[in-house]
């Protein structure tokens, strides 16, 4: 069954709460919980919280998520397909900047709530590329080095 996870983190962010997909399941944080359609074409599934978002990732086919920086790192080293949708209504606006420099690397997709829809009919997964994936050990190994506890 091909599966859609939607998640905006632990913000509210109603504005962004199809292809060939059967299941649709939205994480909602704060936001408003969207009553249930009749349509039995796509089964939905609404939570607000869970410990772990582990499964979702897992099993969805496609992830719409909101430019948390956890949110788009832990979905693209999974390697699922991500679309990233700004939430203008951030202060600051950070998650434009992680969201253009992700979609520059080739690894995401990128729109707001208002163009979300045109991406969706557009969009060309098999362009996305593959997250590198991270190397802690080089990060550690420069801390080390700069406290002066490097290995004799």
């Amino acid at each position: 069954m091909k599966s859609v996870f939607v998640t905006v983190g632990t913000t509210s962010f109603d504005e962004l709460i199809s292809r060939g997909y059967q299941r649709l399941v939205l994480q909602v944080g704060r936001g408003s919980l969207p009553q249930p359609g009749s349509s039995s074409a796509v089964a939905v599934e609404v939570f607000r919280f869970k410990d772990s978002l582990a499964e979702e990732l897992q099993s969805a086919d496609l992830v719409i998520s909101h430019a948390g920086a956890g949110s788009c790192l832990e979905t693209l080293e999974k390697g699922k397909p991500l679309i990233v949708v700004i939430n203008d209504k951030l202060m600051d606006n950070h998650q434009l900047e992680l969201a253009k420099q992700l979609h520059r690397d080739g690894c995401v997709l990128y729109c707001n709530c208002s163009t979300l829809v045109e991406t969706l009919q557009s969009m060309d997964l098999s362009a996305l590329k593959p997250f590198p994936p991270g190397q802690p050990e080089k990060f550690a190994s420069f801390l080390d080095k700069v406290f002066g506890l490097q290995k004799q």
